[in-house]
């Protein structure tokens, strides 16, 4: 149904909107959001699937909710904020049912975001048995984490069974980057915030105990931001950062700031690429829109008229970083954060 068709219904069942300043003579009856759409961990707001599937812009996709023409498995929903799951839930716009067609599944892959909680670890297995972050997703069908954070950390983690993309954003000469906010002990000086830029060298574990003296390599964030500086009772002075990184070491963030003399308390990954952690709680996920998808695809170098780029500096880095992982082996590296296995920031 197009926009026209549903103005044209609503002009003529309505007789016509008020004007400004005029009222229709009749009571509106208050919003109502059914419970079940009341909760975020559902998936996506209402009105940007409306908006999605060219209902309408999202404010006019607001403004019909509001109206009273949407309905969700049958249930009128008059207010918002309202989620929903394009997946499942069946949408009805002044009486017609919107098509399917989930944004997030191209010929049966599957991408999904998810805010991993503390904890829990983000490899596919784990001797030790601990929770995974692929055992809080259920969607039938095996998911692979894009990148790792450590247990200790929270954050933005891509779940998908598309190879294509995965090695894509995990590989160096594509400089996806990855935006952190870390919880830093103690006051960070203008030094240490250069410092940070410029790099530092961090020594690499060598692999398999082989006896041989650990390597070293210099790590850097392309961008330092500081959010702010706060002193608490119970843990007295620390620094709020914003550090942004287009490379990955195991674990990179924290060893960073160490080297600097400050203790990283709290982690979070709040972005990939244009991706970016909104509207999801600890332990929550979702689909990803068509819009997102486009954009990873797009800073992947897999859209057309995409690509990597190719400056002298990009080239050498990606020849430094696309050297050796963390296994000796000189391949392309598989994880967002180091690119090699077990990588963490």
């Amino acid at each position: 149904m197009t926009r026209s068709e549903l103005s044209k219904r609503r002009s003529t069942r309505d007789g016509g909107s008020p004007g400004p300043g005029r009222r229709s003579g009749v009571k509106k009856a208050p919003p109502r959001v059914p419970t079940e759409f009341a909760d975020a961990s559902r998936g996506v707001r209402l009105q940007k699937v409306l908006a999605e599937r060219g209902v309408a812009a999202r404010r006019t996709c607001e403004s019909m909710i509001e109206q009273g023409l949407v309905r969700v498995n049958g249930k009128l929903v008059t207010g918002l904020p309202a989620w929903v799951d394009p997946r499942h839930d069946q949408i009805n716009v002044d009486g017609h049912r919107l098509s399917p067609g989930p944004a997030s599944r191209t010929a049966g892959k599957i991408y999904v975001m998810i805010n991993k909680p503390r904890g829990v670890i983000s490899t596919v297995r784990d001797p030790q048995g601990r929770r995974r972050v692929t055992d809080l997703v259920d969607l039938g069908q095996r998911l692979y984490p894009v990148g790792r954070l450590d247990a200790d950390s929270t954050g933005l983690i891509i779940l998908t069974n598309d190879g294509d993309l995965t090695a894509h954003l995990t590989h160096p000469r594509y400089e996806v980057p990855k935006q952190y906010v870390a919880y830093v002990s103690g006051r960070l000086s203008t030094e240490d915030i250069q410092r940070l830029r410029r790099g530092l060298v961090l020594a690499r574990r060598s692999s398999g105990g082989s006896g041989k003296k650990p390597e070293a390599r210099r790590a850097s964030a392309v961008r330092v931001r500081q959010l702010g500086h706060h002193r608490s009772r119970t843990r007295g002075e620390y620094t709020r950062l914003q550090l942004t990184l287009q490379e990955g070491q195991n674990r990179q963030v924290r060893r960073m700031l160490a080297r600097l003399g400050h203790k990283v308390r709290r982690l979070e990954r709040v972005a990939i690429g244009p991706l970016r952690l909104k509207g999801l709680g600890l332990g929550q996920w979702r689909s990803l829109t068509a819009g997102e998808l486009r954009g990873l695809r797009r800073v992947a170098g897999l859209e057309t008229g995409s690509g990597p780029r190719h400056s002298v500096g990009s080239r050498q880095r990606e020849d430094r970083l696309a050297q050796v992982n963390d296994d000796g082996q000189v391949e392309r590296r598989s994880g967002i954060d180091d690119h090699a296995e077990g990588a963490r920031p």
